[in-house]
């Protein structure tokens, strides 16, 4: 299948969804995933303010030379209206008084003694930030599914939230199989490799929202998969697993996954390239995600097919963070396939220029070395350097 039409078929069969909600300290809610919309409590600003120092006045006095009555001071209003012919002190921020239309900076201005002269006329409404011109009560500012960011702390701090509802988070076994894989401490003898997939998998997992589990690297011992994944899924809400789907007598995740239960396997292969040997399947409700061992196809794979698998676990409702790019070179697929490649991104003008990078899977530098990764579909068989693109970046 493409990959379009994969991840269709398997969130068609399998129904996927947030395991439940929690409240958790605003400070530790971001990354996470709003569980309920969030609406204005009020009207923000509550009152008028000014957007200068300077003056508040009546914009119709102006311009001509007034009384300075007083100062607004910060955290309270003026008490009194202001009168015709008259001016007010009045810092950036500080409320509005009642007779007050307009602000005159201060650069705008001449002091003398108790007077201050407006050297122009002003319009009624210059230099205020107007009550509720930022939220209004009532509006909804922030959708469920949304992925706490900084500004939203931000806002739900302005809002009086000091607990936030978010979703829970899934919890994903991530497991490697295969005789030839040794801890990251230990120096390979040959025909041995460092387990590094595990670490890149479980890193997006947990940016995307879920809760990485390791689990030991399988052996190739018949029956140790099946141990392994049975386990895993008593422990964990999906399972993610790399190695072991392509075609050849040591691959047995297809068949694995089928002895454990129904629906199994759901997709095995993609048109696609890298990762052609994707498994999309489920135990029950609990995915479980074939991925290949070679690196690059693993990283993007999980982060450009599988990511709405997650999504719909974690309940997040966001879109990949994409920027706009030219390439600088000549990228081309194969005709009916799905390609991903990436590329690193420089920035050159105030514009982003895409580099793309020699596509070899089984490599580890690759992804390490770029930013994000661009698409040509299955009726692209080539990009000429100087294309506009969307380069969607790595989590």
């Amino acid at each position: 299948m493409s990959p379009a039409d994969a991840v269709a078929t398997f969130l068609a069969s399998v129904s996927l969804s947030p395991s439940g909600v929690e409240r958790v300290p605003l400070d530790a809610a971001h990354g996470r995933v709003l569980a309920e919309a969030i609406d204005a409590d009020s009207d923000y600003p509550n009152a008028s303010r000014s957007a200068m120092d300077g003056f508040a006045v009546r914009a119709a006095d102006t311009p001509g030379r007034l009384r300075i009555a007083g100062d607004v001071q910060m955290g309270s209003a003026w008490p009194h209206a202001l009168a015709p012919g008259t001016a007010v002190r009045i810092p950036t921020g500080g409320v509005l008084p009642d007779g007050a239309d307009a602000v005159v900076p201060v650069e705008d201005t001449a002091l003398d003694g108790e007077t201050v002269g407006i050297l122009q006329g002003i319009a009624s409404g210059e230099n205020i930030n107007e009550r509720a011109n930022d939220m209004h009560a009532g509006e909804r500012v922030l959708n469920a599914g949304t992925r706490m960011t900084a500004p939203h702390a931000g806002l739900l701090a302005t809002l009086g939230f000091a607990d936030v509802p978010v979703y829970n988070r899934p919890r994903i076994a991530v497991l490697s199989s295969g005789d030839e894989l040794v801890a990251p401490d230990v120096v390979p003898k040959p025909g041995q490799v460092r387990d590094s997939n595990r670490y890149a998998i479980a890193a997006t997992l947990r940016a995307l929202g879920a809760e990485a589990v390791h689990v030991p690297s399988v052996s190739d011992e018949p029956g140790a998969l099946e141990r392994a994944l049975r386990d895993a899924l008593t422990n964990a809400d999906a399972a993610v697993l790399t190695g072991g789907s392509s075609v050849g007598e040591r691959d047995r995740t297809p068949a694995a996954i089928a002895s454990l239960g129904t629906p199994g396997v759901i997709v095995h292969g993609l048109r696609v390239k890298p990762g052609k040997p994707t498994v999309l399947a489920a135990i029950g409700t609990r995915p479980v995600i074939g991925l290949p061992g070679n690196p690059t196809s693993a990283v993007v794979i999980l982060q450009a097919v599988v990511r709405p698998v997650i999504d719909a676990m974690t309940g997040a409702q966001g879109v990949p963070d994409a920027v706009e790019a030219r390439l600088d070179a000549p990228v081309s697929s194969r005709e009916g396939w799905t390609w991903y490649v990436p590329v690193s991104l420089k920035n050159e003008g105030g514009a982003w220029v895409a580099h793309p990078l020699a596509l070899r899977s089984s490599t580890v530098s690759i992804i390490a070395r770029s930013d994000g990764y661009i698409v040509l579909p299955e009726d692209v068989e080539a990009y000429p350097g100087g294309t506009r693109v969307t380069v969607t970046r790595f989590i």
